[in-house]
């Protein structure tokens, strides 16, 4: 099968993300031929290291990479076609898709809310006699799951459990000496089994290694006040462009919290960090998804949307997601925007006691439940198969 996918980057990465991930595990799990159109190959090329953004086609990792641009290069449609997230492709290729009608698919963005059921896989007739599919990822069997490698949780088991594994990957992302030395002390949440796990909480009263990754208009102030005030230290690191100003909210005196810049990593490094973290705040759809694979605990800064349409889609997920309910109130305040009062009192009840190892609990729950349904790729590899039979 050859496929063509078609990506549009909006305002930050989550769009190509989740369209490469999708290319490498269609390849990976069909031995599709994938083409990947993409609009902004220099952001691509922050995420694949691979990619050359001058050159207008070229072959990564066994995907071939197109640029779409304002006059796209006249290529054949493949025999399907996925355009993520609703960016139509380009008036050129879809004449050449009327002569020669691939499975066309539209691949939506996540929810956990229940009517995704009820619209997945549904067919949409076009004016122009061709035929579209709808396409939903979802956390349910009615849906078309989640983007996960076959080997993802071996290959994160490997990681966490190889000596001195987790130091040296964040040595090798430029963390000092001292920040290093901070995180001797073994941490919990761990993936393994029940007696390990039950030892590595035992000894979580280390720094607390958290990631950070928002959206501009998240209540980090309340949430500095909060780890600055905690029982437990924390090293937080930050990629590159992230709260811009956050050193200087916080300033220098502030032994309880330490701070940490690395860099923007390609996808299969962030998901080591994920996994060498406590806790991950992540932004975005393919973010929240990768920080679930991780099995630690995570705060989800919903993409905003007009009319705080997207906070019935973050109740939707925690619905699905089922932290306890200081850590919910948590999700709640770092998403509307709580004041600093507010959100230092809920990092403080969702980060200590047994509130805490409830939340890891329920990471790993959801870790474990989720791995047991097809994944994305797998599920629209049997979609395309059915329509090709018909």
């Amino acid at each position: 099968m050859r496929a063509d996918i078609f990506c549009r980057r909006i305002d930050n990465y989550g769009d190509i993300g989740v369209c490469w991930r999708l290319a490498r595990a269609l390849r990976q799990a069909g031995g599709w031929r994938v083409r990947l159109w993409i609009d902004d190959r220099a952001a691509f090329a922050r995420m694949e290291p691979h990619c050359d953004p001058l050159l207008d086609v070229q072959t990564v990792r066994g995907i071939d990479v197109v640029a779409w641009s304002a006059q796209p290069p006249a290529l054949p449609p493949g025999d399907v076609v996925i355009e993520a997230f609703a960016c139509d492709p380009p008036d050129s290729f879809r004449a050449a898709m009327r002569r020669h009608p691939p499975i066309w698919i539209n691949l939506e963005y996540l929810s956990a809310e229940s009517w995704v059921e009820s619209h997945h896989r549904l067919p949409s007739p076009q004016p122009d006699g061709l035929m579209k599919y709808f396409f939903f990822p979802g956390f349910t069997p009615g849906t078309g799951g989640l983007l996960r490698e076959p080997d993802l949780a071996a290959r994160r088991d490997a990681f966490m459990h190889e000596p001195g594994a987790r130091l040296a990957f964040l040595r090798e992302l430029g963390l000092s000496g001292e920040h290093l030395a901070r995180l001797a002390t073994p941490t919990g949440g761990g993936t393994g089994s029940a007696e390990a796990d039950g030892a590595a909480r035992a000894a979580d009263q280390g720094t607390r290694l958290i990631t950070l990754f928002c959206y501009p208009d998240a209540p980090l102030a309340g949430l500095l006040d909060g780890l600055r005030t905690d029982s437990r230290p924390t090293l937080l690191l930050v990629p590159e462009g992230v709260a811009p100003r956050l050193e200087i909210a916080v300033g220098a005196a502030t032994p309880g919290l330490h701070i940490a810049r690395i860099p923007f990593l390609p996808q299969d490094d962030y998901d080591r960090l994920l996994w060498c973290a406590d806790l991950n705040f992540v932004r975005g759809e393919d973010s929240v998804v990768r920080a679930g694979w991780a099995g630690r605990p995570l705060v989800w800064q919903i993409y905003p949307q007009a009319d705080e349409a997207h906070l019935a889609k973050l109740d939707a997920w925690l619905d699905r997601y089922r932290p306890p309910p200081q850590a919910r109130a948590l999700f709640r305040a770092w998403n509307t925007g709580a004041d600093a009062r507010a959100m230092a009192q809920a990092w403080r009840e969702a980060s200590a006691g047994p509130a805490w190892s409830d939340w890891q609990a329920a990471a790993r729950t959801w870790d474990a439940d989720l791995s047991r349904l097809p994944d994305l790729a797998t599920s629209l590899i049997g979609f395309c198969a059915q329509l090709r039979a018909r």
